[in-house]
């Protein structure tokens, strides 16, 4: 079985730079069972992998190493991104959490999300960038930690890093989507997140709870793997 490998919320003067790896296994039905998806997502080692089940509808489902998400950021931008590519509309994704609208603008996929769907992060303000950088790979302590400081709070720019310190493997996350979403709330402002090695996350505070997220995807390629 083929999967597409997508790096999600690239940044760099030509976009090209950084981003979270995706797996995007096209054909969802293929693996029905909910054992085998998560023995698959383990073995891909990626942060999280999408099972597409329905393209023309948007029915994805998203799998950590370690367990299975009602709601993800980078997936789902991930996945409208690469519905597009292949010829579907993506306008509403459907992840067991409820209806994501997505949307493209100037080379940018957006989703549209409830900021309660993104919960279990803990957000950690710093005093300067300089601290997020030297943060060892994890920090000590459990749980999701989501480390942020201003770079510009005039402007709305942010430097972060995600360490999911939940024992599956990942060490640190490239670039969070959903930890973008808490800290969107948290602040009340829209947000443009420096996060990892070179990614970049757009953020737009709607009102009402809901956040606009964005960023821009590239391919890596395909990983056959054996089912």
């Amino acid at each position: 079985m083929d999967v597409h490998v997508l790096r999600v919320f690239t940044g760099g003067p030509d976009g090209a730079a950084g981003g979270n790896p995706l797996g995007v296994v096209a054909d969802g039905p293929a693996v029905p069972d909910a054992a085998e998806r998560q023995r698959l997502a383990a073995e891909l080692g990626f942060s999280e992998t999408v099972f597409v089940d329905d393209a023309g509808r948007g029915v994805v489902d998203i799998h950590t190493p370690s367990g299975r998400l009602a709601f993800a950021g980078h997936p789902l931008v991930g996945v409208a991104w690469l519905l597009r590519q292949h010829g579907y509309a993506a306008d509403v994704l459907r992840p067991p959490a409820g209806d994501v609208p997505s949307r493209t603008a100037d080379g940018v996929t957006w989703i549209r999300a409830r900021a309660t769907w993104a919960t279990g992060r803990r957000l950690q303000q710093y005093a300067t960038p300089a601290d997020i950088d030297a943060l060892p790979s994890p920090p000590p302590g459990e749980g999701w930690l989501y480390a942020w400081a201003w770079q510009d709070e005039t402007k709305g720019h942010v430097r972060a890093r995600g360490f999911p310190r939940r024992g599956d493997g990942i060490t640190e996350d490239e670039a969070t989507g959903a930890a973008a979403l808490s800290l969107t709330a948290a602040l009340e402002r829209d947000l443009t997140i420096s996060q990892g090695r070179a990614s970049v996350i757009h953020t737009r505070d709607e009102g009402k709870g809901t956040i606009s997220l964005g960023g821009r995807v590239a391919p890596t390629g395909l990983h056959t793997i054996n089912t």
